[in-house]
């Protein structure tokens, strides 16, 4: 399968159980309006699609994402309230979106080439793994333009440490790909001739997965994360039963 949604906004090819996600509207891949319900749209269905077991996001080439689209939302200056509706609609669809993105059962991947700033950031951190080149940069830099990355910090603040979150969003300077490691933020620096490759491989071997386990797996780690010790074996432990009576394992036991 390989499609492009209306205006060209989101590209979607499936290979293997592999629906990689490419943004459109190059060379900044900014999220409009119009690609966060794209982008959205393609998550929900492929949550609800079998024959999707990882999704890959893929912002080609010098910019990864450079957030929220900031001349659209300078026209909207001229509506009658200055543009607090749309600006109320834009994230509370971002912050949907996102939360849709980290909560599906499907392991997803962001794949970085460029710089990923403000939203854009958000959208790597949102995934559950991210693998950048040399070259890559990270960026939260709503201070540098009188305001401060607030919804953007949600996500990053939960794949790095606190100090860390808010080194970013005190500065809103970039950061290269060693520190990004460094923190957190990334699992691995990849050359750029290699990243497609390294990706690809990772993102076929997750989807050969038994697919039961891996997405009430992942999905229980994110809820327990903010639970005490004890809260947190009460929540996995009866997870972990489940996935041993999992038909699709149960069957590698008779082996033994």
């Amino acid at each position: 399968m390989n499609e492009m949604s209306q205006d060209g906004l989101v590209s979607e090819a499936l290979n293997e159980g592999v629906l990689t996600l490419t943004l459109g509207r190059a060379p900044a891949h900014p999220l409009s309006r119009a690609m966060i319900a794209a982008l959205h749209d393609a998550l929900r269905r492929a949550g609800q699609d079998d024959a999707v077991r990882v999704v890959v996001i893929h912002g080609p080439g010098r910019i990864f994402c450079a957030g929220h689209d900031l001349k659209e939302i300078a026209r909207h200056r001229a509506d009658a309230d200055e543009g607090r509706a749309y600006v109320e609609d834009l994230f509370q669809a971002c912050s949907a979106m996102m939360l849709d993105l980290t909560r599906m059962a499907k392991p997803t991947i962001a794949m970085v080439e460029g710089i990923a700033t403000a939203a854009g950031l958000q959208l790597v951190a949102a995934c559950d793994l991210a693998y950048a080149t040399p070259e890559a940069s990270f960026c939260l830099p709503g201070v540098q333009n009188g305001g401060f990355c607030t919804t953007p910090a949600v996500a990053v603040s939960r794949a790095i440490g606190r100090k860390a979150v808010m080194e970013m969003a005190l500065t809103g300077a970039a950061y290269d790909a060693d520190w990004a490691l460094a923190a957190g933020l990334i699992n691995r620096i990849v050359p750029a001739d290699a990243l497609p490759g390294v990706v690809g491989e990772l993102a076929r071997t997750l989807a050969a997965r038994n697919p039961g386990p891996v997405g009430l797996g992942k999905q229980t780690l994110y809820r327990h994360l903010d639970l005490s010790l004890e809260e947190a074996y009460a929540l996995a432990t009866p997870v972990m039963v489940d996935h041993f009576m999992d038909p699709g394992r149960r069957h590698l036991d008779w082996k033994v």
